[in-house]
């Protein structure tokens, strides 16, 4: 292969799947300027903007609770024939937070200018973690399966005292509704570039595997729409890894944040980095907030009080942040637990090359079909055909990823030389249901491919779950012991896993099934 199709091969896979990132943040911007700080109080804060942070703002608001949300990163507002998102295939700053570098297989990028992207990449003991920013989370950036866990291996990963019947019944319900899903359309998938999505269905049935339609928060009329040529491919040619610029696609930004503005009790703070989090001698929450530039300036610093305090700047960030209070003394007598029970939900990605079929490009995206092996709870797993973004050569190849139960956890532990906190992670933690995805895989790709598994030389993940965990840290609706008025709504009040599907339905479910007991219990009272 030349260098130039691996370089364009690799950059790919990465926009693709997000998971190959080694990134190298570039230093904090500082201003030249004296920078004023502000004072002000709220009654409800809410750090983040994601499936968690999205579910608590409205729910919180319909129950007659004003809330101030503090989101780090832009707002991305898309419509057709938008321009919004950076396209994979022509990565810009827009792609990364302050203008991170990144390795893939060797290959460093050049650093880019610093600016509040999409991407930040967090580097682990054995694993690295990506993570989104912007408002709506990762929701903007991720492929969009919307998957419920069988009852067998949610009951076998998630406290007992969980009851399924009702998640099944009420709260999984409850976000494919606020989400609106639906399977893509036939006419879609017989559509030329959707070509390497028929070929995976076809493989996973020749290998005996079984095979179904994804569940997705997309109108795929706007799909439709561009084959007809109304719109420029946006979907159609799988250019939508970083964001779909063409609209349609229903994430936590036009479904819960705009339906939590529409009460008129939710203001949403962009461009607000919250550095550190404390508890006042009262009992109240104060949260320092650098209010940055576009290119990370800081502009001003806030500091905030509050009655109640929601930790919702998903997984990384929030454990970060009670991790460094408690470790600084700024919130005494934190959880023993907190930093432990993290898991990378089982993630695999590997490029796929085909000798046998040409998958041609461009490739329609972003997922249509998947088969779940789930008779297992020990190694139950999903694997998904997902699109290479427009390429400048045809290289027979697509992605395939995989993501399932690990039994393997991690930890957080804090520097106090760097002020900053660092995931520890067994080199063999996955190892278990990784081998059952690659035999899964091997099999669905078949005898004339290749399969190049990504995360067998970058361990990485963008399903980071745990360090803030229900059972350890916090109750089952995200109360963190002991401290009235703290709660944790996010991927880090997840078990580190989310039962053989990608987290981001499971991690809404159970917020929306906390947010109505905090309606019903807190409101009033510590709200």
């Amino acid at each position: 292969m030349s260098t130039i199709s691996r370089r364009s091969l690799l950059t790919g896979a990465t926009a693709a799947a997000g998971l190959s990132v080694v990134g190298a943040q570039s230093a904090r911007a500082s201003s030249r300027r004296r920078v004023p700080v502000t004072r002000e109080e709220q009654r409800l804060v809410i750090i983040g903007s994601g499936f968690g942070g999205g579910v608590a703002a409205l729910r919180f608001a319909q129950a007659g609770v004003p809330s101030l949300v503090l989101e780090r990163g832009l707002w991305w507002r898309t419509g057709p024939n938008a321009a919004t998102f950076p396209r994979a295939s022509g990565i810009d700053k827009r792609a990364f937070w302050m203008g991170m570098s990144f390795e893939i297989f060797g290959i460093r990028t050049p650093q880019l200018d610093p600016y509040l992207g999409l991407l930040e990449a967090v580097e682990g003991e054995n694993m690295n973690i990506v993570c989104a920013a912007g408002v709506g989370g990762g929701s903007l950036v991720y492929q969009g399966m919307t998957l419920q866990p069988s009852r067998e291996i949610f009951n076998a990963t998630m406290p007992e005292q969980i009851d399924y019947s009702v998640m099944d019944s009420v709260y999984y319900p409850r976000v494919a509704r606020m989400l609106k899903i639906q399977t893509a359309p036939d006419e879609l998938i017989n559509s030329q570039t959707y070509l390497p999505s028929r070929i995976f269905g076809r493989n996973v049935e020749r290998a005996g595997y079984s095979l179904s339609k994804i569940p997705m928060p997309i109108d795929w009329n706007f799909a439709l729409r561009e084959l007809k040529g109304e719109m420029k491919p946006s979907y159609t040619n799988g250019d939508c890894a970083l964001g779909v610029n063409n609209g349609g696609k229903h994430s936590v930004d036009v479904t819960y944040i705009a339906a939590a503005q529409a009460t008129g009790l939710v203001t949403v703070a962009t461009q607000h980095n919250v550095t550190d989090v404390e508890m006042a001698k009262d009992g109240r929450w104060v949260v320092h907030v650098d209010r940055l530039s576009t290119e990370g300036e800081v502009l001003e610093k806030k500091i905030i009080t509050t009655k109640s305090l929601v930790m919702s700047a998903g997984q990384v960030n929030t454990t970060k942040l009670l991790m460094r209070a408690a470790a600084k003394r700024k919130i005494p007598d934190m959880p023993d637990g907190l930093g432990t029970n993290w898991g990378s939900n089982g993630d695999r990605i590997y490029v796929w090359t085909n000798l046998a079929d040409d998958f041609g490009v461009p490739q329609g995206g972003p997922v249509v079909y998947g088969s779940k092996d789930w008779g297992s709870p020990a190694t139950a797993n999903t694997v998904i055909q997902a699109s290479l973004p427009p390429l400048p050569v045809n290289l027979r190849s697509t992605m395939m990823v995989g993501f399932g139960v690990s039994q393997g956890r991690g930890r957080f532990t804090y520097n106090p030389f760097r002020d900053d906190v660092v995931l520890r992670w067994p080199k063999d933690g996955d190892k278990a249901v990784h081998a059952k995805i690659h035999e899964r895989a091997t099999k669905i790709a078949g005898p004339a491919s290749l399969l190049i598994d990504t995360n067998a030389v970058v361990p990485s993940t963008w399903h980071p779950l745990g360090g803030a965990s229900m059972g350890v840290v916090c109750d089952l609706a995200g109360r963190v012991q002991g401290h009235r008025g703290l709660y944790v709504l996010d991927g880090a009040l997840m078990p580190g896993t989310t039962a053989a599907c990608n987290p981001s339905m499971t991690i809404a479910a159970l917020a929306e099934r906390a947010a109505d007991e905090l309606v019903a219990s807190d409101v009033g009272t510590i709200i």
